[in-house]
């Protein structure tokens, strides 16, 4: 497994990831809970953001990664 595909198959993850975390911020009653939940997902979204930013730089260097 190249490191292009890694790092999308993380990506993948992470996207899912992001979307239980805003059902579950959504579902709680606890203000608690729902900053935590908060805080996480824009936690995630900067790693998203890192990582997409990170896969253009390699399919721009490897362009054999492009939509791989």
């Amino acid at each position: 497994m190249t490191v292009a595909s890694q790092i999308k198959k993380t990506l993948a993850t992470l996207k899912g990831n992001q979307g239980t975390l805003r059902l579950y911020a959504l579902q709680t009653r606890d203000k608690e809970s729902k900053l935590v939940y908060n805080e996480t997902l824009e936690a995630t979204a900067q790693i998203i953001s890192d990582l997409e930013e990170r896969i253009k730089v390699l399919e721009y260097q490897e362009p054999q990664y492009k939509g791989n």
